[in-house]
């Protein structure tokens, strides 16, 4: 089926202005590395460029993106075993406020999981039902991955303000 590059490109374009710095601070919190949090956005919006799926709404769109890019950003993890990780100075430069700028800077040392959902949960505001679906967990699950990173953040804080 070949592409229509007249629709698609548009399409793509406003994607990418309204879904690309959500979808790059994820990458970055997930794979910790600059550079591998730029080639996981470019292979997501290359993904939503030759798949060109057909949404119901702007949230179903946003949460196919996101869901691409966890998948992507497992997908390198897995294939690299050596990250330099990203500064937890950059972390915060990529938070929308003071208060997301410091979790997003205590997010690099918790285990993937973690992150992810605390990440999609309390900086891009995603409700359980909406993780639980996007990440293809039961609600059970996200809520004791929030509660087990949320103590896991607290110990870092505590730790970090002590």
């Amino acid at each position: 089926m070949p592409l229509n590059a007249k629709k698609i490109l548009p399409d793509a374009e406003r994607v990418i202005n309204e879904y690309g710095d959500s979808i790059y601070r994820l990458c970055s919190v997930m794979l910790k590395n600059t550079f591998d949090a730029q080639d996981a956005v470019q292979e997501c919006f290359l993904k939503y460029i030759t798949k060109a799926p057909n949404f119901n709404d702007s949230e179903h769109e946003k949460a196919w993106l996101i869901r691409v890019a966890a998948n992507v950003c497992k997908d390198m993890m897995r294939k690299r075993r050596r990250l330099s990780p990203v500064s937890p100075d950059e972390i915060r430069n990529l938070g929308k406020s003071e208060d997301n700028a410091q979790i997003l800077g205590l997010l690099v040392s918790l285990e993937e999981k973690y992150r992810i959902v605390i990440h999609l949960h309390y900086v891009e505001g995603y409700k359980m039902g909406e993780l639980s679906a996007m990440l293809g967990i039961s609600e059970a699950a996200v809520k004791k991955r929030l509660q087990r990173g949320r103590e896991a953040l607290r110990e870092l804080y505590e730790k970090e303000a002590g």
